[in-house]
């Protein structure tokens, strides 16, 4: 066997050194060691804080208003006022309507409504009418067919469109919209005569329209459920 040489045996006393000197460190408990920690068990001492409320964030419970969750809807009409009541009666009954989204929708159907009915397109209208609408615009449009008429129009654009109504009916949002239009209309006889309206000249209309959807539908559309003329 070879002799260690002095600077090997040297080494080796001074790690011994050092591991009984760490042991005696490591191997002691001062009493203010965090227990190990697991992400899976609640602790008695967490379980207090949750119900003294001491460092606990609440989510707001399901039916609870934010005090300013009806802030969009007071940016278009005044708190205390019907409209304002009407709409904040259809936020709570559905959380996710917003005015200034169902005006942009209410627009968007408008112009799709207006043309389809110049069309006599009554696959399109069936989808955006309720049904008592729909009976009486197909009959014009059957009438209007039965005489050989036909509508040519041109959407310009809308000029304004403003909510000015909104309840509740048992489950039912209703929303009434006015709406200033710019078309270009003319209703002409079988022999292409026009009878109503110009084809040339650009014509503002000024409608009253109402939609309605149940707020209990997973479908998110709205129907128009009313029409008005404004002079």
């Amino acid at each position: 066997m070879e002799y260690l040489d002095f600077g090997t045996i040297f080494f080796f006393v001074a790690a011994v050194v050092i591991f009984l000197q760490l042991r005696k460190v490591l191997g002691r408990r001062t009493g203010s060691e965090r227990p190990p920690f697991n992400p899976y068990t609640r602790t008695a001492d967490a379980d207090d804080k949750a119900k003294s409320g001491d460092n606990v964030v609440s989510l707001p419970r399901r039916g609870e208003v934010k005090e300013n969750s009806f802030e969009k809807i007071d940016a278009i009409s005044k708190p205390g006022t019907p409209l304002n009541d009407g709409l904040r009666a259809i936020q709570d009954a559905d959380p996710a309507f917003e005015p200034a989204k169902f005006l942009e929708g209410s627009k968007m159907a408008y112009e799709m409504i207006v043309m389809s009915f110049a069309d006599g397109d009554r696959k399109t209208l069936k989808t955006l009418l309720s049904r008592e609408v729909f009976d009486g615009f197909v009959s014009a449009i059957t009438d209007r067919e039965a005489r050989g008429e036909k509508v040519q129009s041109s959407f310009v654009g809308i000029n304004k469109a403003e909510i000015i109504g909104a309840e509740m009916k048992g489950t039912e949002s209703h929303v009434t919209v006015r709406i200033t239009s710019e078309l270009i209309s003319a209703t002409l006889d079988k022999d292409g005569v026009v009878i109503d309206g110009d084809k040339e000249a650009v014509a503002e209309v000024k409608d009253v329209w109402t939609f309605a959807r149940d707020t209990r539908s997973k479908d998110p559309n709205w129907k128009l459920v009313a029409t008005e003329a404004e002079d």
